[in-house]
Order: C-alpha cells, then structure tokens, then sequence
C-alpha cells in the first residue's frame, strides 16, 4: 500500500477530464494514498459558458463541490496528476494560468522533485491530446519536477486508448467515451504513485 500524498488537479469544461480526475482519485485511495481533488479555477466569461448546455450542467454540478486548486495544493503533494481538456493542440488556458501561477513555488524549489504525470482529452482521434500532454510537461520540467509517463508499463495500454505520455481521451458530440479507458487511467495512477513511493522513501 502506498502512504503517498498525491493531488490530482484537473480542467473539465463539460465533465470528461472531472471523469479522469475521479478515476484517478478512487484507484490513488483503493492503493492508500492520500488524495486531494481539485479544479483548475474557470477563466470563461459566464456567456460561453451558458451557450453550451453541457458546460453549463457540468460547471453548475461541480462549482460548490470540488475545491479550485492553490499552490498549497502542489507543495502539500509528493506526486501530482493532472488532467486537461485539449485547446488547439495545447493545454486548456485555464490550467496554464494555474501552472503560470506558481512562480512563487518555483523560486524556492518547492516543486523540485515531485512526481508528475498527466492526461488528456479531445473530440477526435487525433484532435492534439498527445500534443497537450507534452506541452504541460515542458512546464513541468522547468519546475525539475519528475515526470512519470505510462510509457507501455502494461499490456493494457495497448488497447485501452492510453499512449505512452498519459491517458488520452476522445469524446463524442454527446461527451461520451469508451468505458475502456478506464484502465489506462488505473495503471497510469499505480506507475505514478509507485514512483513518488520510491522516491519518498515508502
């Protein structure tokens, strides 16, 4: 069993990437770790927002529930997930201006050497999830943090939509996803807080 401290911090416009963040969040406590939940704080201007349903629904659902993520949130962590809606083959800005925000934590290395790792969503197969990922882990870099990907750790991964940098996700015009991804974002989380373990001596 782990005794890990991991956050798990996510961007979720129409709920898929708050789906990862909570399978994530019940595999961390199922291996004994400590987790906190947490949402990248929204930058949208309430207008978009209600000119998608979906948005709408999903922002209304979880607004007063999970907590917007701080930068306690990271320095409390020995090993930090994060998972994020896609934007033009990026990450979505709302979780950039969250990583932008941590320069307070960088100038005293607060970040230097936690244990990373990162997922993804988009609404086709090749809409920029893989790209997403590895633009969220050039910042993570510059923290000298440690990034863990899945790589092919397991023969899961191999048919149940992961990739080698993180889980990655497509949804359809409905938000709907194969129930099979599921397992990527379990041994995903176990290769993360197995890592973090060794390295905070568990």
């Amino acid at each position: 069993m782990s005794n890990v401290k991991l956050t798990i911090v996510y961007y979720s416009a129409t709920g898929t990437n708050h789906t990862l963040a909570k399978w994530a969040e019940e595999t961390a406590k199922a291996e004994g770790a400590e987790v906190r939940l947490v949402k990248a704080g929204e930058l949208a201007p309430d207008a978009a927002i209600a000119s998608n349903p979906a948005w709408q629904a999903h922002h209304n659902e979880t607004k007063d529930v999970v907590k917007e993520a701080t930068s306690e949130d990271l320095e409390w962590a020995d090993a930090i997930i994060f998972s994020t809606a896609t934007r033009f083959g990026g990450m979505a800005s709302q979780m950039k201006q969250f990583l932008d925000m941590q320069g307070g934590l960088w100038a005293k290395g607060a970040l230097v050497n936690k244990v990373v790792s990162a997922m993804s969503s988009a609404q086709n197969d090749h809409g920029g999830q893989e790209a997403s990922i590895l633009s969220l882990y050039t910042s993570l870099m510059h923290w000298g943090a440690i990034v863990v990907p899945p790589g092919y750790s397991d023969p899961v991964l191999f048919t149940t939509g992961g990739n080698p940098y993180g889980t990655s996700v497509t949804v359809d015009a409905e938000g709907n996803m194969s129930p099979d991804v599921k397992p990527a974002v379990e041994v995903q989380v176990k290769r993360t807080l197995d890592i973090a373990g060794r390295i905070v001596g568990n």
